[in-house]
């Protein structure tokens, strides 16, 4: 082999040496590299500045803490801050509300120490408190809220004393008179508005279906109806426009007969007391008798005029004990006002 060829031949070697230590610390490191990323803690690495600031805002965000306490002004105009979420409220006569909203009350209304029994299913282990609300045990039962529906219950400057207690919120003469405005406004001061207008929602379809199965049975001919309430051997018949009276003539349609529409023109409250003498004149079809005397042995109901009433003569008096709803209104006394008039004239 001559010197040149030699030359040439150890030069290809020597490239071809170097060529291949160079690609091996490439590759080398590239492993390197590639093994530091796979082992790199997770979070350690930096973020840019445009995703810093993205995710601060949302980290501050998710540390915020919910509100404890709302601002309202009830419907009588005073301010009031309530919890949130309420823990311990007193909603005296009210209680139907409360129940309707899944919500149970520190104390229920009674008269007597009697509550009203038509929610004792629901409220039958709840202590009760006088209707009138006696200061002293109202602070003894510690209420986070309390709601007042008799504005009576407020006035001469009681509704300070309350509002020391806790907050109050007061629904006032025309809201507590109308149960669905009632509800309204309870659910706000509660934090359930939704709930509320899906309680209320839910009614007008059943009465809708109520009035339904009414007038597939009689028609255009509704036929005339009204409550009347026997304690201690006297006669009360309900206004036309309030508790069971509205639910029989606003909500259900039925006939208002003549002697309840005189009668709810008269003074007193939502019952008004009636004679036997006028009772003699009632055209009812139908009569919802609430009776509370049965323990002296309903002796009213045995009188020669009671009998002599239309209704009662052609079998149609439909009778309730003192602890039905028929007494009270709200949605759930409502409710069960529709079923009790559905399986008594449309069945």
């Amino acid at each position: 082999m001559d010197s040149k060829r030699g030359n040439r031949l150890l030069y290809v070697l020597v490239v071809a040496a170097m060529m291949s230590m160079l690609l091996a610390g490439c590759g080398g490191n590239n492993d390197k590299a590639g093994n530091a990323a796979a082992t790199e803690p997770a979070g350690t690495e930096q973020a840019t500045p445009s995703q810093d600031q993205g995710s601060s805002p949302q980290a501050s965000e998710s540390q915020k803490e919910e509100p404890t306490e709302r601002t309202l002004v009830d419907p009588l105009g005073h301010e009031v801050i309530v919890p949130a979420k309420p823990q311990r409220v007193l909603a005296s006569y009210l209680e139907d509300y409360l129940v309707a909203l899944g919500v149970v009350p520190v104390a229920q209304w009674s008269v007597g120490g009697s509550p009203m029994g038509y929610l004792q299913g629901e409220l039958a282990n709840i202590q009760t408190v006088p209707h009138d609300l006696p200061f002293e045990a109202v602070t003894s039962l510690e209420p986070d809220l309390i709601l007042i529906g008799d504005e009576s219950l407020i006035a001469d400057g009681k509704y300070d004393t309350y509002s020391k207690i806790a907050p109050t919120y007061a629904l006032g003469q025309e809201v507590n008179a109308d149960w669905r405005k009632a509800l309204q406004k309870v659910g706000e001061a509660l934090g359930k508005a939704d709930e509320a207008q899906a309680a209320l929602d839910s009614y007008e379809k059943e009465l809708q279906s109520a009035r339904d199965k009414i007038d597939a049975k009689y028609g255009d001919k509704r036929p005339s109806a009204t409550a009347i309430w026997l304690v201690s051997k006297t006669f009360w018949m309900v206004s036309d426009n309030q508790s069971s009276g509205d639910v029989l003539y606003r909500d259900l349609g039925l006939a208002v007969p003549e002697l309840v529409q005189r009668i709810s023109k008269g003074e007193g409250g939502i019952w008004k007391s009636v004679s036997l003498e006028a009772l003699s004149e009632l055209d009812a079809d139908h009569i919802f008798l609430v009776n509370s005397d049965t323990a002296t042995g309903s002796e009213a109901l045995k009188d020669p005029v009671w009998q002599s009433v239309k209704a009662v003569k052609n079998g149609n008096v439909h009778e309730y004990p003192a602890d039905s709803s028929w007494l009270y209104t709200g949605i759930i006394a409502n409710r069960q006002i529709v079923e009790d008039v559905l399986e008594s004239i449309a069945p």
